[in-house]
């Protein structure tokens, strides 16, 4: 099969990707099953979408798409809003808790009965950016009575009372024993988190500190380790919890558990990540398969937000190389790879299968869409799953957010993307000649100083001189309305990419891939490393 080089791949363009990810979202209904979103999605071996989820996807969607409404004023299809809603409200039709369908089943068709407290997390996003975004009274009770329900039958001994809990819901617990806390349970503390800043919801926040003492107790620990064994292989759980407790110490002003965060990333986030990065799908030590998750990759840039934002600027650093040399190029984009599967039964699942995919994320590689060892098994396997575009694309609102901040000490430039606001306008250094900045509001102006540049050698050209405080620039007191001009080289040089025993040339432009090595991989980002 000839090689296909992408000829569509973004990493400067933070606002395009949300926009592009919210149109993916909007046309991945299932028409044969009552317009549920579909879950599975795939374009090697063969194109299709598959698998009517609706105890997982409307939450991870209705969270990134009314994220997205919010940081990024994207113009919604409000249809695809109510339809999410719906299938969201469906789940937990049965109980206050996203349910899947089980029993027989007609056409497709039955009642969501079947608890998984993998989806918990899931089924809370949904209600908690319904309640947020759309004023959903209906939403918040929900939420409520959910939080009632795991206060009584989970959180007394940290495990489902089950024969209490099916005799007196009409719920059976999937999979009770399988699975770490940290691949269930835990993962609801973001959500939790996100419920009490918007409503002010008491009990959410009273679960999600329950939650977070047995994720410290256990879990994360002061060393900051991680264990695939106490963990659990699935790797996205691990980095929803560890964002998860960095929201939560953000939001309780907890510097303690900020700082069992920071340890974990500093030291076992290691174990699940590459220097830009990317993310393995399952840690089981036996796969050495450079199959990501772009969700995991999220996670990741999320987590460094919040401690670039608590004084350790370095993080920001981080998250804009792992935004302009990852997740924004694994975005599916060109889409002219993919071939159309033939659909004589015009079943909805077969059709304009590329076109409904593309601004999807899914599971890449660092360099390409395609790992390398697919092939050689001969069941090759490319995948866009639904539920990643979701969590891709409500991480890239909050770099959107976190890119300028004005506050009390003045104005931030955290990350070099371009951004217009009403108090602040930037002009990137990697889309124009020079970095720009042009105040709309006064107040001191602070810019972020990568450590691959030199403040002795830094120009600033529109006001006076700036100072170098704690890896920023500081100008006291610049006018408003005025372009100022930093003059600071991208330099290319070159790295490596280490994960285990694996290797990865990669030569970067400030903190921009633009080279690297593809193994001799189908669909890949860059050009190749020579």
């Amino acid at each position: 099969m000839p090689r296909h080089r992408l000829q569509d791949v973004n990493t400067t363009d933070l606002v395009d990707a949300i926009r592009l990810g919210c149109r993916s979202m909007s046309r991945c209904f299932n028409a044969d099953d009552g317009d549920l979103p579909f879950g599975g999605a795939r374009v090697r071996p063969d194109a299709r979408l598959a698998g009517s989820f609706e105890s997982h996807i409307p939450g991870r969607h209705l969270n990134a798409l009314l994220s997205a409404e919010e940081a990024a004023g994207v113009t919604l299809d409000e249809s695809a809003v109510d339809k999410h809603a719906r299938a969201a409200f469906f789940s937990c039709s049965r109980a206050p808790l996203p349910l899947q369908r089980g029993g027989e089943r007609t056409g497709g068709r039955g009642d969501p009965v079947l608890l998984q407290d993998h989806d918990v997390r899931e089924g809370f996003h949904a209600l908690y950016a319904l309640a947020r975004y759309r004023d959903s009274s209906r939403a918040l009770e929900v939420a409520e009575a959910g939080i009632r329900l795991i206060t009584e039958y989970w959180l007394p001994g940290e495990r489902w009372d089950l024969p209490r809990l099916q005799s007196d819901w009409p719920v059976r617990v999937l999979r009770d024993e399988a699975g770490t806390f940290i691949q269930r349970m835990a993962r609801a503390i973001g959500p939790l988190v996100k419920i009490h800043r918007a409503t002010g919801c008491g009990p959410a926040l009273e679960l999600a500190l329950a939650l977070k003492e047995k994720a410290a107790r256990e879990f994360f620990g002061e060393a900051g380790a991680f264990s695939n064994d106490l963990f659990g292989p699935h790797a996205h759980s691990t980095t929803c919890v560890m964002s998860s407790l960095a929201q939560l110490a953000d939001h309780t002003g907890d510097a303690a558990l900020l700082a069992r965060v920071k340890a974990f990333y500093d030291n076992g986030l290691w174990e699940l990540r590459d220097q830009i990065g990317w993310s393995i799908e399952t840690t089981d030590p036996a796969s050495d398969c450079l199959r990501g998750e772009a969700n995991n990759t999220g996670d990741i840039v999320e987590t460094a937000l919040i401690l670039g934002a608590h004084g350790h600027p370095e993080y920001y650093e981080d998250a804009e190389r792992i935004l302009r040399s990852h997740l924004l190029p694994s975005q599916l984009r060109d889409v002219s790879f993919v071939v159309e599967p033939d659909n004589p039964e015009g079943v909805d699942g077969l059709r304009c299968v590329g076109e409904r995919l593309r601004g999807g994320f899914g599971f890449p590689a660092p360099y390409g869409h395609e790992p390398a060892g697919l092939w050689e098994s001969n069941k090759p396997r490319v995948g866009f799953n639904l539920d990643i575009v979701g969590g891709a694309v409500g991480s890239l609102c909050e770099a959107l957010r976190e890119t300028t901040r004005l506050d009390e000490d003045g104005h931030w430039v955290n990350l070099l993307f371009d951004r217009v606001t009403p108090e602040i306008e930037v002009r990137s250094p990697y889309t124009h000649e020079r970095l720009g900045v042009r105040l709309r509001q006064p107040g001191a102006l602070h810019v972020r100083l990568p450590s691959w540049a030199d403040a002795a050698r830094v120009t600033v050209d529109g006001a006076g001189p700036a100072r170098h405080v704690g890896g920023y620039l500081v100008l006291d007191d610049p006018a408003v309305g005025r372009w100022i001009e930093f003059d600071m080289d991208l330099p290319v040089r070159e790295s490596e990419l280490t994960w285990r025993n694996l290797r990865t040339r990669v030569r970067f432009r400030g903190d921009e891939a633009v080279a690297m090595d593809d193994f001799g991989t189908d669909l890949t980002f860059f050009e190749p490393f020579e």
